[in-house]
């Protein structure tokens, strides 16, 4: 992002590298596990890896930093938030012991 180059990027997990991603910008990056070949990348650019104990002696308030988070919706469990089932309009997920013939497929239910 414009106006980030010089903040330290902190991700709460693990960076992986993605081959998708053709040229790496350098980058200050906190993390708390790199891959072998995410960290080569990163510091083949002249970037840099550094831990949570090396980013609390550089920035103790955490000014100059920038928490990136991950998606928040991805649990299996919110699937099944929203609208009720089978209401209309409504694309969440019943709660089903099975999928076979006797569940959810009763009378008034099949077309």
């Amino acid at each position: 992002r414009p106006g980030c180059e010089d903040k330290i990027v902190v991700v709460v997990g693990t960076i992986t590298d993605d081959i998708r991603l053709e040229n790496v910008p350098k980058l200050k990056i906190c993390a708390l596990r790199f891959t072998e070949s995410a960290r080569a990348r990163i510091v083949k650019v002249g970037g840099e890896c550094i831990t949570f104990d090396q980013l609390a002696m550089r920035a103790p308030t955490g000014k100059g930093t920038l928490l990136i988070q991950g998606p928040r919706n991805t649990r299996e469990a919110n699937r099944h938030f929203g609208k009720a089932p089978g209401v209309p309009h409504s694309s969440s997920k019943p709660y089903v012991r099975s999928k076979g013939r006797k569940f959810e497929k009763a009378r008034g239910r099949r077309a």
